[in-house]
């Protein structure tokens, strides 16, 4: 497995510091976020999930913690929008050119809205899906949100 990919790449063109961590990445698992924390042994809540979502019918992505569900009526709030709704797989993979397990929120092909839940930014470190399945990237969530142009709004139910 390559530990170079287009978000490692984008960490390091904007100067963040991370770490890169392996895992066993199973694509059977129910819920791919707690089975990274689980593979990674690390807490569920410093795990973050990266979901594609349409706002208003815009592609957009939201970061929320791996054990958490997320909001559309907050999502949509936050970016000012009146609704919001999961991307279907197929669209996720053609907006950011990476395949769903391994959709990260740095380096996609297509410059999105990103909201981050304003609960990530209380820990020192978390982990982000690193572009690639069984790779996860650790760094300062207010790094990430930066890079990333972020909002922070509480955006989980």
């Amino acid at each position: 497995m390559s530990k170079a990919t287009r978000a490692t790449r984008a960490l390091e063109q904007a100067g963040v510091a991370f770490t890169v961590h392996v895992y066993d990445y199973d694509p059977d698992a129910d819920r791919i976020g707690l089975q990274a924390a689980e593979a990674i042994g690390e807490t569920p809540d410093r795990v973050l999930k990266t979901l594609m979502t349409l706002v208003d019918g815009k592609p957009a992505c939201a970061i929320v913690p791996s054990d958490r569900e997320i909001s559309m009526k907050k999502l949509a709030a936050a970016l000012g929008g009146k609704a919001a709704q999961m991307m279907k797989p197929a669209d996720a993979e053609r907006i950011t050119g990476y395949k769903v397990g391994g959709i990260s929120p740095f380096g996609q092909t297509r410059r999105v809205p990103v909201v981050i839940e304003v609960a990530a930014l209380a820990h020192a470190l978390v982990y982000l899906n690193g572009g690639q399945r069984g790779l996860q990237v650790r760094l300062k969530p207010q790094d990430a949100a930066v890079a990333l142009g972020a909002v922070a709004a509480p955006v989980v139910a």
